[in-house]
Formats: structure tokens, C-alpha cells, sequence
């Protein structure tokens, strides 16, 4: 597969699990949350609000236009590479939940169990959220507003999302006058959190290898071949034996794990292969490095 294909079919793959993370986070939010008064954060939850208050605006209605105008300002300030996936994101997830709530009108589960509708509800909710950023999307909503932020100010994006969702979850005491849903909101903004990074790190998590075997350069052209991965030559040498060995150094998704494990054995059944996880990988083919970059003031005359 060359490389024109390849990122063609990455791109097709990125729009797939999109989809299906919308799909997701449809079925926690009309089908667990929504029913059962239970507001979660972002755009999501200020369609909830809205949809409760006397206006009685469907949740699906305001989900869009609210990010419609977002996205109208991200346009114009982050520029249309932000935004394509987020757009798709948007209008699938707007689709999904009109076809939900007029198939589930007369659905109400977990009527009386309000705390597992909210553990249930946030899973798939977090469940779709980290599915989509694993394949570079967006809900939109909060996301839009802390990336704006984030460009102009250095504030951590996390930290301007979960402002955000507090002021949310707080405000929906306003319609609902229950402190106990109020409470059952920040459940779900928790559950959500940790199934998102869950769900996220399990899509990036990374692995090395150092494989041992006398048919190295065989062993390393494969893998460079597919999965397409870099090896690293290191001499080394058997301290028992005393003899020169080279040992080959690999980094790769643990998704290719099995591949990499596949053609090891038919080059050499005999390698000695060690295989660990890593916390991060950064650099091409992996992540990109997070690091805040801050000006440093000139200095002045005097400390010259």
C-alpha cells in the first residue's frame, strides 16, 4: 500500500470511528441522561438545560445551532483543518439523536435508579468522547471554546473544559430544583473523564521491543516493510559467552504488536524477544510533543 492510499484509508478510518463514536454518545445522552433529568457538560448540557426550562427547545435543535455558531467563529480563528472532522462529528450526532428520540419516545430506562442511568449514561458518553479524539475529532462545544482560548491565553485546555462543565452541571439546579440531579452531573462529568482517557490511551498506548537473533537484518527490513516501522541497530555483546550479538530496537503501536510477532517467527523461531509497554512515544508516527512554549521577556539594559 503506498502512501498516498495509506493516509487516504486513514483518513476513511478516522471518519468510520467518528461515526460510531457519535453513535455512542447519542445512545448515553437520549437514552440514559436526558430521560432521566440528568444534565452533563458542555454544549450537550446547556441543549439539556434548554430543553427542561419553559422554552422547551429539543435538545437536537440547540446541540446544533449553538455549534454552528462556534463553529462559524473557529472557522475564521482556527481555520477549516480544526473544524472539517468537527462539523462531521456535529451533524452525525445531531442525525443520531433526532432518529433516537423519535424511535425511544416511550423509552425510559432505569426510571427509578438514577445513579446507574447517570454511570451507564456517562460510559457510552465518555465511551464516544474518546473514541472521536482517538481519531482526531471533536463533540465540538467546549472543545471549540478552551481551543480559542488555549490560542491566545496559555491555559491548559483541560482545565477551561471542566470550568465550563462545573458552571454547566451547577446551572441546571435553576430548572430542575434538585440538587440530587445536580449531584448526579458531576457523577457523570467524573465517569466520563475517566472513561475518555481510558478510551484514549488505550487507542494510543505504545510498546518497545529488543530482539535478539542472528537474522537481524532480514528481521528489521520486514518490519520496516509492514508495519512500517523504524528498528535501531545496537551492538551488544553476551557476558556469559562473550559473544558479539546485534540487537534490534523497535517502537510501535500495540496494535501492531501481534504483526511484529507474526514475522519474528517466520524469519526466526529461535529470537530472543523482549516486549514492554511505554508511557509516550513522541516524534513522526506517534505523538506529537506537548509542551508549552512561553516568551521569555527580553532582558533589561541593566542585567545586560
Amino acid at each position: 500500500m503506498n502512501i498516498e492510499k495509506k493516509k487516504l484509508w486513514k483518513e476513511v478510518r478516522d471518519y468510520i470511528f467518528i461515526g460510531l463514536a457519535m453513535l455512542s454518545y447519542c445512545i448515553g445522552w437520549s437514552i440514559f441522561l436526558l430521560p432521566n433529568g440528568i444534565t452533563t457538560g458542555g454544549v450537550p448540557g446547556i441543549s439539556s438545560i434548554l430543553e427542561w426550562s419553559p422554552l422547551h427547545i429539543p435538545a437536537q435543535v440547540s446541540y446544533f445551532v449553538i455549534n454552528a455558531g462556534l463553529l462559524v467563529v473557529a472557522l475564521k480563528i482556527l481555520g477549516w483543518k480544526f473544524c472539517v472532522k468537527t462539523i462531521y462529528a456535529v451533524v452525525v450526532l445531531t442525525a443520531a439523536l433526532s432518529l433516537t428520540r423519535d424511535y425511544t419516545a416511550q423509552l425510559h430506562l432505569l426510571q427509578d435508579q438514577p445513579f446507574m442511568a447517570a454511570v451507564l449514561g456517562a460510559v457510552f458518553c465518555g465511551s464516544g468522547v474518546g473514541l472521536g479524539l482517538g481519531a482526531n475529532g471533536s463533540t465540538g462545544g467546549t472543545d471549540i471554546i478552551a481551543a480559542i482560548i488555549n490560542k491566545y491565553r496559555d491555559i491548559s485546555l483541560g482545565r477551561v473544559i471542566l470550568i465550563c462543565d462545573v458552571i454547566i452541571i451547577s446551572s441546571s439546579y435553576f430548572v430542575l430544583k434538585d440538587w440530587e440531579k445536580v449531584i448526579y452531573g458531576y457523577v457523570v462529568l467524573f465517569v466520563t473523564s475517566f472513561c475518555v482517557d481510558q478510551v484514549v490511551n488505550s487507542m494510543r498506548r505504545s510498546v518497545q521491543f529488543f530482539i535478539i537473533s542472528e537474522k537481524y537484518n532480514e528481521i528489521a527490513r520486514r518490519i520496516n516493510e509492514d508495519p512500517h516501522r523504524g528498528c535501531t541497530v545496537i551492538n551488544g555483546q553476551g557476558f556469559f559467552s562473550g559473544r558479539e550479538v546485534k540487537m534490534l530496537f523497535v517502537l510501535a503501536k500495540q496494535s501492531e504488536s501481534a504483526k511484529i510477532f507474526s514475522l519474528i517467527d517466520e524469519v526466526d523461531p529461535n529470537a530472543f524477544v523482549s516486549q514492554s509497554a511505554v508511557i509516550g512515544v513522541y516524534g513522526e508516527g506517534f505523538d506529537r510533543f506537548k509542551v508549552s512554549h512561553k516568551h521569555k521577556p527580553l532582558p533589561k539594559a541593566e542585567e545586560l
